[in-house]
């Protein structure tokens, strides 16, 4: 799984409310959530982001209420992957769950800048970012099980096509 797209810069601290703010989670349409994804962080994200785009966060980025809603707001906007220097512990579960790649880089961070084109190796684990020929990024694989999952879609397609059975 390669995943190559433009970079997205958001701090630490960044909330599942500041993902998706929560005077949206009467709905649970992907679409409507894609509209209105970042949209407390940066007010023209929804309107500015391309399919294949990826996050690079700060730390403890997630963090705040359990909703499913944030990974699949983030997915149908397009949202190819995140990579931050930390995930609250509930967001990294939903993320793989709703079929959104993420990674831990402590380091990308302050390696990118907002618009560069990176590349993610979801197997082999690392990052390469063409701009800066030197800069390679070593972070944890997604082992084949879970590249299956997002492969699927998240954990309910994956069980529904009883794929691993």
């Amino acid at each position: 799984m390669i995943i190559k797209g433009r970079v997205w810069k958001f701090g630490d601290n960044i909330n599942t409310d500041l993902i998706i703010p929560a005077r949206y989670l009467s709905s649970t349409d992907p679409g409507f959530l894609a509209a209105h994804v970042m949209e407390d962080a940066d007010p023209t994200f929804a309107s500015r982001v391309a399919p294949g785009d990826i996050i690079v966060g700060g730390k403890d980025f997630g963090s705040g209420s359990s909703r499913e809603h944030a990974p699949i707001a983030l997915r149908a906007a397009g949202i190819a992957c995140v990579v931050a220097k930390g995930f609250a512990r509930i967001f990294y579960r939903n993320a793989f769950n709703m079929g959104l790649p993420i990674f831990v880089s402590p380091d990308l961070f302050d390696l990118v800048e907002e618009g560069d084109v990176i590349e993610v190796d979801a197997a082999a684990g690392r990052i390469l970012i063409p701009s800066k020929p030197a800069a390679e990024v070593a972070v944890a694989p997604i082992p084949p099980f879970m590249r299956d999952l997002l492969a699927a879609g998240g954990l309910i397609p994956y069980l529904t096509k009883g794929v691993g059975r």
